[in-house]
C-alpha cells in the first residue's frame, strides 16, 4: 500500500477501485434523509421560536397591543408542535424507529391540524381585510391576517415535507432491518 508521500504500490495503475467495497444504497439514502429532516426541524424550531415570542410578549403585555396582537386561538395548540420536533432529534443517534413513528403521529396531530385550523378561524379576517381594507390586529404595523398566512404557509409546507422526508427515512429504516434479519 502506498503512503501519501511514498511511491504507488508496484502492479498497480491506479485503476483498481472498481472492486473495492461501497456504502449500501440505503445507508447512504438515510443519511441524505436525515439531513433533510434536521434542515426541516431547524426551520420548523425558528418558526416556533417567534410564534412562542409572540404569545409571550402578548400574555405579559411587554409591548403595546397595537406593536404585537394578541395570539389567534390556533397559536396555543401549535405550541405544542416542538413535541415531535423532539421526538424526531431523538430518533436520529440510534436510528429509533418507534420514536420517528412518533414524530410522525404526532406531526400530523400537533403541527398540521393547528395550521389547518388557524387558517378556518382567520379567514373572516382575511375576507373583510380582502373585501373593505379594514384590519384590526396589527404585527409591526402589518395586518396580522396576513402575517399570520404567511407563517401558516410556510409551515405548512415544512411538516408535510418533514412528514414525507420522515415516511421515506421510515421505509429505508425498515429495508436495512428487514434485510439484516434475513441474514
Amino acid at each position: 500500500m502506498a503512503s501519501r508521500a511514498g511511491p504507488r504500490a508496484s502492479g498497480t495503475d491506479g485503476s483498481d477501485f472498481q472492486h473495492r467495497e461501497k456504502v449500501a444504497s440505503h445507508y447512504q439514502m438515510s443519511v441524505a434523509l436525515k439531513s433533510e429532516i434536521r434542515k426541516l426541524n431547524i426551520v420548523h424550531v425558528l418558526i416556533w421560536v417567534l410564534m412562542a415570542a409572540q404569545v409571550i410578549v402578548s400574555q405579559l403585555s411587554l409591548v403595546s397591543h397595537k406593536v404585537v396582537c394578541s395570539p389567534y386561538q390556533w397559536e396555543y395548540p401549535y405550541l405544542l408542535s416542538i413535541i415531535p420536533t423532539v421526538f424526531s432529534f431523538s430518533a436520529f443517534p440510534r436510528n429509533n424507529i418507534s420514536y420517528l413513528v412518533i414524530s410522525m403521529i404526532s406531526g400530523g396531530l400537533f403541527c398540521i391540524s393547528p395550521l389547518i385550523y388557524g387558517s378556518m378561524e382567520m379567514f373572516p379576517v382575511a375576507h373583510q381585510l380582502y373585501r373593505h381594507g379594514k384590519s384590526y390586529r396589527f404585527i409591526f404595523g402589518f395586518a396580522a391576517v396576513t402575517v399570520m398566512y404567511l407563517v401558516i404557509i410556510i409551515a405548512v409546507q415544512v411538516h408535510v415535507w418533514q412528514i414525507y422526508y420522515s415516511k421515506k427515512l421510515l421505509d429505508q429504516w425498515f429495508t436495512s432491518t428487514q434485510d439484516k434479519k434475513k441474514k
